[in-house]
């Protein structure tokens, strides 16, 4: 039996997770519960910052997009929250990125662990609604936070095809969540739509007890939570479930 994952994670960052899924011989439905809307007339606030700070791979894409390929941004020290921002980070040309291993804590804790606040303003490649507050995690140890915004998140007014007609067909087993806020747009949209019963047959995996708690207002089969907030905990979580055969119906 194929098993099918709802993937409900923007567009761009459902591509490498889709790849990983279908390695597993899972096919992948996806359905983005949130567009992101980059800002191009942004101008990057980039003067005598020591580091840049990304929350996101989104954030990355958003200053990438904006800067000259010669830009001496480039050459910065990059800090992100976790793994994948890190990776793309460096794909995309930045120097060296390090992964703080998945929350806004650990950045911060990063940071302080590498940076002098003496030395520079730091930057932060921010969407318009931020998830916690990294500024005063930072100030507090005396480093400014130059935050700007360079993209919004839109969530869907409605679910999209493939997942509504996944809910509605039964043929869904799990689905995977990264944030809050996409936890958030899911639990309303299906209740705003009558799916709610639909997931009783499906387990729910979440990338942290915040994503869960959110995710709790629905009546899962199971909710599996990492536990890292990182893709790879989460993959790990998956992959101990199939091994031992609990999403066989």
């Amino acid at each position: 039996m194929v098993l099918r994952a709802l993937v409900t994670r923007p567009e761009a960052d459902a591509r490498a997770l889709s790849d990983l899924l279908q390695a597993r011989d899972i096919m992948p439905v996806l359905a983005p519960l949130l567009t992101i809307i980059p800002n191009p007339q942004a101008v990057p606030e980039l003067e005598r910052i020591q580091a840049i700070l990304f929350t996101s791979a989104n954030g990355v894409r958003a200053l990438a997009a904006l800067l000259p390929a010669d830009s001496p941004a480039f050459a910065l020290p990059v800090f992100c929250v976790g793994d994948q921002s890190a990776r793309c980070a460096s794909d995309l040309g930045f120097g060296t990125a390090e992964s703080a291993g998945g929350d806004l804590a650990g950045l911060a804790a990063l940071v302080k662990s590498r940076l002098d606040p003496l030395a520079g303003p730091l930057y932060h490649a921010a969407a318009s609604k931020l998830a916690g507050d990294l500024a005063a995690l930072l100030e507090e140890a005396g480093f400014i936070l130059r935050r700007q915004t360079l993209y919004e998140a839109h969530k869907a007014a409605c679910l999209p095809d493939p997942a509504a007609t996944g809910l509605a067909a039964g043929d869904l087993d799990f689905a995977l969540f990264f944030s809050p806020r996409t936890a958030t747009a899911f639990v309303s949209l299906v209740t705003q739509e009558g799916f709610g019963e639909a997931c009783r047959e499906m387990t729910a995996y979440a990338l942290s007890a915040a994503v869960a708690d959110v995710l709790k207002e629905l009546p899962w089969r199971r909710i599996s939570v990492a536990s890292r907030p990182d893709m790879e905990s989460l993959l790990a979580v998956l992959d101990a479930d199939l091994a031992a055969g609990r999403l066989v119906q």
